[in-house]
Formats: structure tokens, sequence, C-alpha cells
């Protein structure tokens, strides 16, 4: 039996292809976006003697990881003053850019993952990494600036497999 280019076979491989990249990339843009809102908690517990409480009122201090409203910051602290010396990135764009980078993530990787238009949203992600990628570069942020570029890579590989985008909510945009 001879598959060609066109057989159901490779039409399915191409989907889950497809289907894969949407996923990897949906999960690594919604991740990246919900980090943006992530923060340690501080606090202690009495250090535990044979298993109980101590009797001396000996405390340890403990950090968790929490994610609030009040920790977000699109662009990370110390790079939000790096960015804010650079004379080709104007205050009031950083000022945008911290307040939409986010959400921005999130509501991408949420389109992606379901499958609403596609295209429209790996373009929209595409531009976002390039955006990124100008910062870093300023920065010179080279090891970043390359990892951006795989991302690009598989935008594009995403958007040149667009066609075969079965498991979608909106398969024309």
């Amino acid at each position: 039996m001879h598959f060609n280019e066109n057989s159901d076979s490779n039409d399915l491989g191409l989907s889950l292809g497809m289907l894969t990249l949407r996923l990897w990339l949906a999960i690594r843009a919604i991740q990246t976006g919900l980090e943006k809102f992530a923060g340690t908690s501080a606090g202690s517990k009495a250090v535990m003697v044979d298993g109980a409480p101590n009797d001396y009122g000996l405390t340890e201090a403990t950090t968790s990881k929490v994610y609030a409203l009040s920790n977000y910051h699109g662009v990370p602290v110390p790079l939000y003053d790096k960015f804010a010396n650079e004379p080709l990135i104007p205050g009031w764009g950083l000022d945008l850019y911290d307040v939409v980078l986010g959400p921005a993530l999130i509501l991408l990787g949420l389109t992606l993952l379901l499958g609403l238009a596609t295209r429209f949203s790996l373009f929209a992600m595409g531009l976002v990494y390039t955006s990124l990628t100008f910062g870093l570069i300023l920065i010179k942020q080279d090891a970043g600036v390359a990892w951006l570029g795989i991302h690009i890579i598989m935008i594009v590989l995403a958007l040149a497999l667009a066609k075969y985008n079965r498991f979608a909510i909106l398969k024309k945009w």
C-alpha cells in the first residue's frame, strides 16, 4: 500500500503536529502570563522536636509561592529598571507594556488553546515575542534573544501547519 502526500494518514500526522504546537505554545504563554502574578509569602512555624512542636517557642522562617493581583509585574522590576534607562523605549510605552504583558500572554494562550482564531492568535503571539526580543536586544540579553527566536520558529511552523488545524473552535482565522 502506498500513501501519497494527500493521504489521510499524512494529514492526521500534520493535524496532530499542529495540535502539539498549539498546545505547547498555549501552555507556555498561559504559564508565563500567570507567573507575572507570582510572589512569595513569608511566615514562620514552630520547630519540631521528636515530631512535636518545641516547648521553647523556637520558630523557623518559611516562604511559599503565592499568586495575587498585588504581586503583578508585567516586566520584572530588575528588567524594568534596565529598560527605563534605554532611550529607545519611551517611559509611557514601558508603563503600558508593564500593564498589558501578563494579561496579553494569558489571553493569547487561551485563544490558542481553544483554537479561537488560531492564525490571528499565533500572529499576535509572534508580535509579542518580537517585542520582547527588541527589549532583550537593547539590554544585551543574547541568550533570551535566541530563546525567543526558537519561539518565533515554532509560531511560524504552526502558521505553516494552520490548514491542518482540525481540532479548533474557529478554523477559518
